[in-house]
């Protein structure tokens, strides 16, 4: 059975049942929100043979990143997650597998967050898009922005980076990585194909700065890099960086299968990790890391230049400038 053997109201029909009942049926989802929080709002799209493909993803997996990159999003404003509405394309003679397969995965995501599907729309198209809108509520005094960071504080990455990027090249390339063990090569793929959005980091970062007696932080998420993150912060805040190789958090399996440059290269530019990046001050970042563990690392510092710099504590390579043009880019 195709999409174009339902028609759109029989498929409308099918993606329903992945919404609450009482919510879905009118124009809009309306969603009450509370004094003194804000609602945050964040659409993320998604475009078949772009960001996924059934060489390396297949529909279950495309959907449960479909749905991460977008909760991760939240995570990186310090936002609770609500609801998503999701707009899809397909072609008429797309399997009507595919379909529910893609919203099985974003449900499978959805779920552990506790995150309805609340509405969306379905359109034809020859190329197979989504776009995924996010709702989360953050309480206005606890809003993670890019434009916080202050000169001395410290750069936490909290998890490890350059595992998605190993997980797509073992997926495209069968002859990378032969010598890995199979726990290992499976752990790598999971990486790139099953993201954990970082919300569980939120409520540790609360206790920590309620525990100084201060809201001191900014951030966003990794997916487009750790590299990325860490500049698109500091421009955005004024401030510049000097980030440490040694201290990057890098997978230790690299080791076995990997030059030291182009696992560097991954841990920085590789992307879709959907960890966070926070700057905060120095005690807070070390409390942070402590409690998260699992690869949480301070990375760097930002300082009062507005060059980021990647240094090297052990003195073997030199120091180089940071940029933006080595990650990915759309156009």
């Amino acid at each position: 059975m195709q999409v174009k053997d339902i028609g759109e109201q029989g498929l409308l029909r099918i993606l329903q049942k992945f919404c609450p009942a009482e919510i879905v049926g009118d124009d809009c989802a309306v969603m009450p929100t509370n004094p003194n929080q804000s609602l945050a709002i964040t659409t993320d799209m998604l475009v078949d043979g772009v960001h996924f493909s059934d060489r390396t993803t297949g529909p279950y997996y495309a959907g449960w990143r479909a749905a991460a990159a977008n909760l991760s999003d939240l995570a990186a404003m310090g936002a609770k997650p609500l609801a998503v509405t999701v707009a899809l394309a397909v072609a008429a003679d797309t399997a009507v597998e595919w379909v529910e397969e893609f919203y099985r995965g974003m449900t499978a995501c959805l779920q552990e967050y506790h995150t309805p599907i609340v509405g969306g729309d379905v359109v034809r198209s020859p190329v197979v898009t989504v776009a995924i809108t996010a709702f989360g509520q953050v309480e206005c005094d606890r809003t993670i922005s890019r434009s916080n960071a202050r000169s001395g504080w410290a750069i936490v990455a909290t998890g490890v980076h350059g595992a998605s990027r190993a997980g797509l090249e073992l997926l495209l390339n069968p002859e990378f990585g032969q010598n890995l063990e199979k726990v290992d090569r499976a752990s790598l793929i999971l990486a790139h194909q099953c993201p954990k959005p970082r919300l569980d980091v939120l409520p540790i970062v609360w206790e920590i700065l309620d525990s100084a007696g201060e809201f001191s932080i900014a951030g966003m998420d990794s997916s487009d890099g750790l590299a990325d993150a860490i500049i698109q912060i500091c421009r955005a805040s004024g401030v510049g960086a000097k980030v440490d190789r040694t201290k990057l958090p890098i997978p230790d399996i690299f080791s076995e299968i990997l030059s030291t440059e182009k696992a560097l290269d991954w841990a920085l530019y590789g992307g879709e990790d959907f960890e966070l990046v926070l700057f905060l001050p120095i005690t807070s970042a070390q409390l942070l890391v402590e409690k998260i563990g699992n690869g949480a690392a301070i990375v760097g510092t930002a300082t009062d230049s507005t060059d980021i710099w990647l240094t090297d504590s052990s003195g073997v390579y030199p120091d180089i400038v940071l940029k933006l043009d080595r990650g990915f880019q759309h156009f």
